[in-house]
């Protein structure tokens, strides 16, 4: 542990400049992501025990490519990322002019400090990409080291990575960047363990996510070893109950999906949800009659639960029989890590978990300066 205490730089950023906005983002998402400097995403090649640099400091004239990154977000027409972080930031710090009234009071303009990262339970970290663009809104002169990156796991008591520079910008930015941290890693830590449990089937999630953290939530996913559903209602047609119904059963919304995407000569991905054997026949039966768009079927809660907490997936394995291979096959519904894996042996493609995103337990990562007294209360309390 490194402290600069009363250590003076140059006049630099001042409180004003830490509320406001560094780096303007244009749409879409890959150019928004662009716009943040080729140094804030600048890593060297990791191997074990090897610190990877990642310097935050702005880079006149260089957009940054995110080519290098362990995964890359997904994308996004509208989402502006830099503009979710200035409202995290925003909420958290509250008044223009008073800012961190904490900080403000404690700690010296011209301190500079050293902060490590601390896990306090094992997983998969995920949010050092997102965390380096909180910095650098911030502080664009901080600087932060890491010794892994997204997917990797962590343990118990493992210093991960560490963010230098001035006091008041790294307080400033530390719950916000742990806030979004801890729950990616939630996220990734979870996905991770399904999709190992779930192979050969692929892991979904679905669009339960934190209102205005969906890109968040679903970059997670990718870091985890997930595969990203549709992102909204607009990249891909979801047929579903309620569309079923009001339509007057699945052969006719299927056939309104299809006139619609023909009229305006649109292209993209179909799914149908069906809730009973009679439903995928109906679904077969029409396909093999008409020149459809139709790409995937939905088997919905065909896993059975039993009450001794097995499950009986034997409807589900009949619909993977009756499909044949002709669509993708995603299974939904009573999906939790101990039935993933029966449910992945049935032949699906697919296995869709709102879990993963609506019930993400955070992964329990800090910041801390003094690390030797961190550890010491964390052996205490079992959490390093």
């Amino acid at each position: 542990m490194r402290s600069f205490i009363g250590k003076t730089r140059s006049p630099g950023l001042n409180r004003s400049h830490l509320m406001s906005g560094i780096v303007s983002l244009s749409s879409p998402i890959s150019l928004r992501l662009c716009a943040i400097s080729a140094r804030s995403l600048r890593c060297c090649a990791i191997s074990c025990g090897r610190i990877v640099r990642m310097a935050a400091a702005a880079t006149e004239g260089h957009a940054a490519s995110f080519e290098r990154m362990a995964v890359k977000p997904p994308s996004h027409p509208t989402y502006d990322l830099k503009g979710v972080i200035k409202l995290a930031l925003a909420e958290d710090a509250g008044d223009r002019v008073l800012g961190d009234v904490t900080c403000m009071a404690t700690i010296p303009a011209d301190m500079e400090v050293e902060a490590h990262f601390l896990a306090k339970e094992d997983g998969v970290v995920a949010g050092i990409a997102l965390a380096e663009m909180v910095f650098h809104e911030v502080d664009p002169s901080l600087t932060v080291d890491w010794s892994k990156k997204d997917g990797e796991h962590i343990h118990k008591g493992l210093q991960f990575g560490r963010v230098s520079g001035r006091a008041y910008s790294v307080v400033v930015a530390e719950r916000v960047v742990l806030n979004f941290m801890q729950r990616m890693s939630g996220i990734a830590t979870l996905t991770k363990a399904m999709a190992d449990a779930a192979h050969p089937a692929r892991i979904l999630e679905t669009r339960k996510t934190a209102p205005v953290l969906r890109l968040v939530d679903k970059w997670a996913v990718l870091i985890g070893g997930g595969k990203n559903h549709r992102m909204g209602l607009f990249d891909m047609v979801m047929i579903k109950d309620n569309h079923i119904s009001i339509a007057g059963g699945v052969t006719n919304a299927i056939r309104s999906v299809d006139m619609y995407l023909k009229q305006r000569n649109l292209q993209m991905e179909v799914e149908v949800e069906t809730r009973t054997l009679k439903e995928v026949k109906e679904v077969l039966n029409y396909a093999s009659e008409t020149n459809t768009s139709l790409t995937r079927i939905m088997l919905d809660n065909m896993v059975i639960p039993l009450s001794n907490g097995d499950v009986d997936v034997s409807m589900l394995q009949e619909a993977v029989g009756l499909i044949d291979g002709k669509f993708e096959t995603e299974a939904s519904g009573n999906v939790t890590l101990e039935t993933v894996h029966k449910i992945g042996q049935t032949g699906v493609t697919y296995i869709s978990s709102g879990a993963l995103t609506h019930s993400v337990k955070a992964l329990d990562i800090s910041l801390k300066i003094d690390t030797d007294l961190a550890l010491e209360v964390g052996r205490r309390t079992k959490r390093a």
